[in-house]
């Protein structure tokens, strides 16, 4: 990244307390450019430890802001950090009451011009729109990078109704993340006793979160779709097709009548000056012109361009490790947008067609339950080997139907959708619908995939079990993609009824019988325009002063038992959880080490065998100050319940502080 010559120099507060109305104190790292003329601010509240979490993100990014004339004040939330209380859940009411206060007191300082900003990614993409929501008078504008519009379809706990098994992988990683003790720098005399409170108020996160199998009020709060006229400031959104976010991107622009614009490029779930895969580009500096835009007043071209610009991809060889997205920019007026069309296409068994399949034709499905082991990450982090690999070996274990070969190539960019009529012999089952690039060689490039709980078919918010035999409609949309297909390629449709160890497997093998008269596959092609795109050319504030200390990998293997018919698949985060290695902020001395291991195994032979475990050390600290805790937690079910099992040892300064057993049952729902 190039080193960027600022208009202003800046100081960097390291700790900030604002005193909340019920007097609790949020702690917050302040960045203020050398001036005594008010300047806007740029707001974040999250999480993940503003000091020693997100240290090595902040710097570069908000020094940044800050070397533009942007005040940024970066709030650790509520029992998090070095801030007050305990934390108890994700999206809470109070997190943003908090917020909204926060804003509040932010336009009411010397050095602010009264107009805030408020931004982040994830968990502060999330929240930038629900306090945008909650309409507080100083927000005058919101940046949101990989976020969701709806908390129950989107997130990460579950995918067409069917549970992630990114729910108990997210929730394990917040166990450690919350377990590490309040800096003793910031709250010398206190920071012992809190820390252990915390420990003990600790929920077991993703227990919490399997207690709402179904879209209900729990799920809605929190969700902007719910009325997005609550909204009534402008957005501009972000994200990328390595993330699992990006469905939110569209779908907000279509819901926001307020200004808005959006990019979605080939980006994991990173900031898009970081380009992981690459090309990044110039995040910081659109994003400063987005604020000159709000919260200077300045007039520019932020909104001189297409409302959506995407990397469409090229047609890439599949491949796990995948540094670089080859494509180009191209532009959507709006979305819905009249420069796609739906082409439908019917299919025969083994087949997809143009024509209609006018003839009586009825398939079995029953795949493995081990099918998918070769589809990765549900959500890419920019870590190598997370990506999907060639599809041949899931497709194998699939139903797959192709297209003739291509004798031109095919663009398409939105949303796939697959539609049957179909029966079942299970009151429990699922499908699975996966788009691919068939090269000429065969190797199997995904494209995008989708999933549909069958008995959420008459909506997410219930549970209608499936009376065997008696034929349903489903329908199942695919993720948003945009790709190209070259001629002499296929386009395939692969169909199955099972997808681990993405997602938990239905208690029993379900057989599906498919109507494949009825079937029907709807491809969005584009017919528009090349985009100019953004500047390519990444810039940052000087970074954070690290030193790494161990270097971090992840392993990944998946081993077969021949005698067992089982298969396991093992994820080991060594130094780092996302291979970032043991690390030390320099300036505070502070090192930061994450162990985590992911072991998922199941027989083919029978789907209640199904094993989550996951292994866990967090240390962090430095001499005086240092937490080591071991984690260890799994999960299981029967056919009534989730069971999820395991234990939490903390010590501080080499002292045995904290033990806690975990035993909880959650009855399944339809899952």
């Amino acid at each position: 990244m190039k080193r960027e010559e600022f208009p202003y120099e800046w100081d960097v507060i390291e700790n900030q307390w604002i005193t909340m109305s019920d007097g609790c104190r949020l702690s917050a790292r302040v960045w203020h450019p050398k001036t005594d003329k008010p300047l806007p601010t740029v707001f974040e509240t999250q999480p993940y430890r503003k000091r020693d979490g997100m240290r090595g993100r902040d710097e570069p990014m908000y020094g940044f802001f800050a070397g533009m004339g942007y005040n940024v004040v970066r709030v650790d939330m509520r029992g998090a950090g070095e801030s007050d209380q305990c934390f108890y859940d994700e999206y809470l009411k109070q997190e943003q009451d908090d917020a909204v206060e926060c804003i509040e007191w932010i336009a009411q300082q010397t050095w602010c011009d009264g107009n805030v900003g408020m931004m982040g990614k994830s968990w502060s993409g999330f929240n930038s729109l629900q306090v945008a929501a909650r309409q507080p008078k100083g927000l005058k504008a919101i940046i949101c990078v990989g976020f969701v519009d709806d908390r129950y379809t989107q997130d990460i706990h579950y995918k067409g109704g069917c549970l992630l098994n990114d729910n108990f992988w997210w929730g394990n990683i917040m166990l450690a993340y919350m377990c590490r003790a309040i800096d003793s720098e910031i709250k010398p005399d206190t920071w012992y006793e809190e820390s252990i409170r915390r420990l003990e108020e600790m929920p077991l996160w993703p227990a919490n979160w399997l207690e709402h199998q179904t879209r209900d009020d729990y799920w809605k709060h929190g969700s902007v779709s719910v009325n997005y006229d609550d909204i009534k400031v402008p957005v501009f959104a972000l994200d990328g097709w390595a993330d699992s976010y990006t469905n939110s991107v569209l779908t907000l622009m279509e819901g926001l009548s307020v200004p808005r614009k959006a990019l979605i490029g080939p980006w994991a779930h990173v900031f898009a000056h970081d380009g992981a895969p690459q090309p990044a580009i110039d995040f910081l500096g659109e994003a400063t012109k987005w604020w000159d835009k709000w919260l200077k007043g300045i007039d520019n071209d932020t909104l001189d361009c297409p409302m959506v610009q995407v990397w469409l991809e090229d047609s890439m060889k599949p491949e796990t490790v995948h540094p670089v997205s080859d494509g180009r920019w191209v532009a959507l007026d709006k979305w819905p947008s009249a420069d796609v069309e739906t082409k439908t296409l019917s299919m025969t068994y083994g087949h997809l067609q143009e024509e209609a399949n006018t003839k009586e034709e009825v398939v079995d499905l029953c795949t493995l339950p081990n099918h998918g082991l070769l589809a990765n990450e549900w959500m890419g982090a920019g870590v190598p080997g997370e990506s999907p690999a060639d599809m041949r070996v899931d497709d194998g274990m699939a139903m797959v139907f192709d297209s003739d070969i291509l004798k031109e190539e095919v663009e398409i960019l939105g949303y796939p959708e697959f539609e049957v009529e179909l029966t079942s012999d299970k009151p429990n089952a699922f499908l699975y619908a996966e788009l691919c690039d068939i090269h000429p060689d065969g190797a199997a490039t995904r494209v995008s995939y989708g999933l549909m709980n069958l008995t959420h078919l008459e909506g997410h918010e219930k549970v209608v079990y499936l009376e065997p035999g008696k034929k349903y409609k489903a329908r199942v949309q695919l993720d948003v993609c945009g790709h190209n297909f070259p001629a002499g390629h296929r386009i395939r449709l692969a169909i199955a009824n099972s997808f681990w160890p993405m997602i938990w497997p239905s208690p029993e093998l379900a057989t599906l019988k498919l109507d494949l008269s009825t079937a029907k596959f709807s491809l969005p092609l584009f017919k528009g325009k090349d985009a100019k795109g953004p500047d390519m050319e990444a810039r940052c504030a000087p970074l954070t002063p690290m030193t790494t200390l161990s270097p971090g990998h992840v392993d990944r293997q998946i081993t077969y038992d021949l005698i067992t018919d089982t298969w396991t698949s093992i994820t080991d985060g060594v130094g780092g959880v996302f291979g970032e290695g043991v690390y030390r902020f320099d300036d505070i001395g502070t090192v930061v080490e994450h162990n985590l291991k992911r072991e998922l195994t199941m027989s083919n032979k029978n789907p209640l065998s199904a094993k989550y475990t996951i292994y866990q050390k967090m240390k962090n600290g430095r001499e005086g100050w240092l937490t080591d805790c071991d984690i260890v937690v799994t999960q299981t079910a029967d056919l009534e319940n989730f069971y999820i099992t395991g234990y939490m040892d903390a010590s501080i300064n080499g002292e045995h502080v904290f033990h806690r057993d975990y035993d909880y049952k959650v009855k399944r729902n339809g899952l």
